[in-house]
């Protein structure tokens, strides 16, 4: 007599095989709008490599790889972040981004992936990304990124295109 657990400990099993694929999906594109291995000087691995990297600090060649990767220019991006173009700019000369601003350059390029695998082809997601939507009060989604809730607003809008839903 089958009590049905085995086919519910496959299922769980399954469940996790996929959210790990996914996790490590996100992890490469997010690397990937960062510039790689090669602008981020290491490889990321895990969540805990990203974790580290952001900790120490980014070095300040990501920047430029992010703008190139979403058609910012420095302005917007630094808007975006909630920092001013001169201290973006500064980091040149020390070389490794605070921890502070490495967070925020992950939030931005995490929310890029999204918008890539949500909208397709790249001009699609960057120009989504600069026109304003109604589900944001109007705002473009580049200016509500500059807080966390509004990345999560961001991040719900696309999440709510890639399903079907309206935004």
């Amino acid at each position: 007599m089958s009590s049905g657990y085995d086919e519910f400990e496959f299922d769980i099993r399954a469940i996790c095989r996929y959210h790990r694929r996914q996790m490590v999906n996100e992890l490469n594109a997010v690397a990937k709008e960062l510039g790689g291995t090669r602008a981020l000087g290491r490889s990321l691995s895990t969540e805990r490599d990203l974790r580290e990297a952001i900790r120490e600090g980014f070095p300040h060649v990501v920047v430029a790889a992010l703008m190139r990767a979403s058609g910012l220019t420095l302005k917007e991006l630094a808007g975006a972040l909630d920092l001013s173009p001169r201290s973006l700019q500064r980091r040149r000369r020390t070389g490794r981004l605070a921890r502070f601003e490495s967070d925020r350059l992950y939030r931005l390029a995490r929310t890029l992936a999204l918008a890539r695998q949500s909208l397709g082809e790249n001009d699609r997601a960057v120009r989504w990304l600069k026109r304003s939507n109604r589900a944001l009060g109007g705002f473009a989604p580049i200016a509500a990124m500059d807080t966390e809730l509004g990345a999560r607003q961001v991040e719900n809008i696309l999440g709510r295109i890639a399903y079907g839903g309206v935004s």
